[in-house]
């Protein structure tokens, strides 16, 4: 059942590759590491969050704010899907909401995103109460023109994924999500600061992140349900 429509906007996916094993012992149980011709992939993802709201509810009601989160990838019962550490977002609501719906975890932040000529500057520190601070600074910058992933690359692996896997309160849910294929091109990265790694327990990757922009994808979003 669709629950939630927005669309995803000026999406960028720094993606670095680790050792399946660092990945393996983070996940719960029911998931397991997915990996592309042998590695894992932790990816790091600021974007913005366009007219969020209740489906099939008019644009107008729904609001726009930053978010930044850090996933994985991961295979379960439903197929693969992705795996969420955190995702933080100005939407005091819209956090308080998906932490208690979809049980993501979700945290408020204050965030400051620019756009000069091509290049955006995505600027994050977390506020939310009785957890680790965590604060990001970093440009992106797309080169050429937007096209489809191409069949079979790791781009592909990345992207075209449409679930979500989280902890439920006694058991694994997934979340279900629908939009058109992603449409990407190589992007320019400079980041100056980046605590989502050691936040959530890794080591910062020392290899440069593989790469893309997406202009963005409309959403639509399903009740989560028992994995």
């Amino acid at each position: 059942m669709r629950v939630i429509s927005m669309d995803w906007r000026d999406v960028c996916v720094a993606s670095y590759a680790v050792e399946p094993e660092i990945v393996a012992e983070t996940l719960p149980d029911g998931v397991t590491v997915d990996t592309y011709e042998g590695d894992a992939y932790l990816s790091v993802v600021p974007f913005v969050m366009g007219d969020v709201r209740p489906y099939m509810f008019p644009r107008a009601v729904g609001p726009t704010f930053g978010e930044l989160n850090l996933r994985t990838y991961v295979t379960g019962n439903a197929g693969p899907g992705i795996y969420f550490y955190n995702l933080d977002a100005t939407d005091r609501l819209g956090v308080a909401i998906a932490r208690a719906t979809f049980r993501l975890p979700y945290y408020n932040a204050s965030q400051r995103i620019v756009r000069r000529d091509e290049t955006l500057t995505f600027k994050s520190e977390r506020t939310h109460r009785g957890v680790p601070s965590c604060a990001f600074d970093a440009d992106y910058t797309p080169q050429g023109d937007p096209s489809p992933a191409e069949s079979g690359s790791l781009t592909e692996f990345l992207l075209e994924r449409y679930r979500f896997y989280v902890e439920g309160r006694d058991t694994l849910l997934r979340g279900e999500i629908e939009h058109d294929p992603w449409r990407v091109q190589p992007a320019e990265y400079d980041v100056r600061e980046n605590d989502l790694f050691t936040v959530n327990g890794f080591e910062t990757p020392d290899a440069d992140p593989h790469v893309v922009y997406s202009p963005g994808v409309e959403v639509d979003a399903h009740a989560p349900r028992r994995a």
